[in-house]
């Protein structure tokens, strides 16, 4: 069993084919401040979707987002996906032939997605302030580190 918050392995993403299993994935996901993943069956193909807005952690940074965004990139332009949309909070994958290829993608981009958001928190940009989060998340971890400590000039 996977630790909270921690990238999943292919095999753990949950099916979300069904709306109850979406919902009570997503609310999972909350609870245990995480990033959001799973996948879905449409018609014969399988779609992707990560949400980092489950977690209170901060988005990751436009710099790291053009690394997710070069990786969608890569699968549209080999044929794996058609549709790619990538955003701070928001990644959907679509459509992926197989499960296990959806499996595959959905976890290299968790792991991708959880990974640059603690880099974001532990080496935070002190030319990009982090993005606003309407549920407070981890502005105030941010203000403190640009906050000049005593002694400072």
């Amino acid at each position: 069993m996977p630790k909270p918050g921690m990238p999943l392995q292919a095999a753990l993403i949950p099916d979300c084919t069904k709306p109850e299993a979406h919902r009570a994935a997503y609310k999972a996901a909350k609870a245990n401040d995480a990033i959001f993943v799973c996948i879905a069956r449409h018609g014969q193909r399988w779609k992707v979707q990560l949400d980092a807005m489950a977690s209170r952690k901060p988005y990751v940074s436009d710099q790291a987002l053009a690394v997710l965004q070069s990786a969608a990139e890569a699968l549209v332009l080999d044929g794996t996906v058609e549709q790619a949309n990538v955003g701070a909070d928001y990644i959907s994958l679509w459509p992926i032939a197989t499960e296990e290829r959806a499996r595959e993608i959905g976890a290299a981009f968790h792991a991708a997605m959880y990974g640059l958001q603690l880099l974001r928190m532990a080496a935070p940009s002190h030319s990009e302030p982090a993005p606003s989060r309407p549920d407070g998340g981890a502005s105030e971890a941010d203000r403190a580190f640009l906050r000049p400590s005593s002694g400072q000039q």
